[in-house]
């Protein structure tokens, strides 16, 4: 026992008269290290991505479609042929699958201008131009929608003064934005009635402060990607024909 409690007092003793070392930063020091193109490629790295890479160019460069003018979302203030096209697209690829599911039709589409990321060229349309045109991945999900909501997404198109994308509706606003007239699929609006909307889950989440699809009946989501839709319409068509038309106008 004696020599435990002289072992333990030594222990002690020597914490005691230790002196905690300390340090202090006194430079830093850094370089640039550019980045060029005269980086050299290990050709063995190369020689393993290179089937994959050349199947991929292969994939985005097939043409599907032609295009007979150059679209911009640029071209019109409320409506544009590139977003009369994208909504008319969900429209067509989601509504027999969607019927087939539930057995309702779908009553309009409402996307958004921001969403349209790039311009279609004029000529061959390929799976790249899909890609420009969105890159993101939002899905097409449809909503039902009381009247009264549908009667809140015209007063927000109204005010918001943009060529949202739409299919379904029809809207027309005067000289001070005030609505004139408001339809969906050539009806006025049933306040009590519900109307299923195809969208993107980007705006049923609240993007673009489109809080109205929150107040929603339900949400069928198709498991169907915007781009994907795009994809298969352009398969199936020849040359595509968007125009900028009466869906949603300003009357003087």
């Amino acid at each position: 026992m004696k020599f435990k409690f002289l072992f333990l007092l030594l222990v002690l003793l020597c914490f005691s008269n230790c002196k905690e070392e300390k340090f202090k930063l006194t430079k830093i020091e850094g370089k640039q290290i550019p980045i060029t193109d005269s980086l050299e490629l290990d050709p063995t790295f190369d020689a393993v991505i290179k089937p994959y890479r050349d199947r991929l160019q292969e994939d985005m460069n097939l043409v599907l479609s032609y295009a007979p003018e150059t679209y911009s979302k640029a071209d019109g203030d409320f409506n544009t042929a590139i977003g009369n096209l994208m909504a008319d697209i969900v429209y067509e690829q989601s509504k027999d699958v969607f019927k087939s599911r539930t057995s309702n039709d779908i009553d309009g589409v409402l996307l958004n201008h921001g969403g349209i990321r790039s311009i279609i060229s004029k000529g061959n349309i390929t799976t790249k131009t899909a890609f420009e045109i969105m890159p993101f991945e939002n899905s097409i999900i449809v909503v039902a929608l009381k009247g009264k909501q549908i009667d809140s997404m015209m007063h927000y198109l109204a005010r918001a003064k943009r060529a949202h994308p739409i299919q379904g509706f029809k809207l027309s606003i005067d000289k001070d934005y005030n609505i004139v007239k408001a339809l969906v699929k050539g009806k006025a609006i049933d306040t009590a009635k519900t109307y299923y909307v195809a969208t993107n889950d980007y705006l049923v989440n609240g993007g673009d402060n489109m809080n109205f699809f929150a107040r929603n009946e339900g949400e069928y989501p198709l498991d169907y990607k915007i781009r994907n839709a795009l994809i298969d319409y352009f398969k199936k068509t020849d040359t595509i024909n968007p125009i900028i038309d009466d869906r949603f106008i300003q009357v003087k």
